[in-house]
């Protein structure tokens, strides 16, 4: 049996995206979503999210967006002037380059402060991933990687994590730089089986911009096609919808709220033989 979670990324973004994403969850087209803790209006979006009956998942956040005033950690709060906090700089930075993962501690600091934010609001995630990327590292970030250190602060906390066990329908064919890939990705899901974090069986997403995909319907058709290539097990596809005002540089977003609504693509899901579900875990 195919299964896939559909997930809303970036909830607490801005006022727009937050509006869109609320939308598709009360109307059923999403099954999940996830929350970027520092986000100056994620308080308020965390209520709005519990009056739906909805439960996001941490979207832990080690980076600022583009376009937007940065944001700060949550462990740097307590002082009045943003500073250089360490490895969680202050105010997070745009450039997932410019987080230094080789002392991890402070990292695992503030994710503990997101995480209990989220308990906070009265919010009980089940599992993680990492906005922009930062906790995953497969290639190699300034020569580590953070991915075993959150799988471990996880299992610690009783969190999945998206992480897929398969990693080809989310980078396509492991060929030149995405080769060595492939040795790294096996590792860290051999270390989740171990510390018993639990994993979905692929991801899929949507990385292309407007120029490059040329037309709505070639996102809709790219990515049915690549969730039919999906196995048996619980799979996620993950998107980023808002609005062409709120997000003005990637108004790919657009097409992906419409997506979402867009009747051709539930009866694609339908055809797939997809039952859709809340979660991986």
């Amino acid at each position: 049996m195919r299964r896939l979670v559909i997930t809303a990324d970036d909830l607490g973004r801005d006022p727009d995206t937050d509006d869109v994403v609320l939308d598709l969850v009360a109307d059923g087209a999403v099954t999940s979503a996830t929350l970027i803790p520092v986000a100056p209006g994620s308080a308020a979006t965390a209520r709005r999210a519990r009056a739906l009956g909805l439960q996001p998942r941490l979207h832990a956040t080690l980076t600022s967006e583009r376009g937007l005033p940065p944001w700060r950690p949550l462990t740097a709060r307590s002082h009045s002037e943003p500073g250089d906090a360490g490895p969680v700089l202050d105010p997070l930075p745009v450039d997932p380059q410019a987080v230094d993962p080789a002392n991890p501690g402070p990292i695992l600091t503030e994710l503990d402060a997101q995480l209990t934010w989220f308990g906070d609001q009265g919010l009980t995630p089940q599992a993680a991933d990492g906005h922009g990327g930062v906790l995953y590292g497969l290639g190699g970030l300034r020569g580590a990687s953070l991915l075993p250190q959150a799988l471990a602060w996880c299992s610690a906390r009783g969190l999945a994590f998206r992480l897929p066990r398969d990693l080809a329908p989310l980078v396509g064919r492991l060929t030149g730089a995405l080769a060595g890939l492939e040795n790294s990705h096996a590792k860290a899901v051999a270390l989740a089986d171990e510390l018993g974090v639990g994993l979905p069986r692929a991801t899929v997403t949507n990385s292309a911009d407007v120029a490059q995909l040329g037309s709505y319907e070639a996102l809709r058709e790219d990515l049915l096609a690549r969730l039919d290539t999906l196995g048996e097990g619980v799979s996620e596809v993950f998107l980023h919808p808002s609005s062409a005002d709120a997000v003005p540089e990637a108004p790919v977003r657009a097409w992906e709220a419409r997506l979402l609504r867009d009747p051709l693509w539930r009866r694609g899901l339908d055809r797939l033989g997809f039952d859709l579900v809340q979660g991986w875990w």
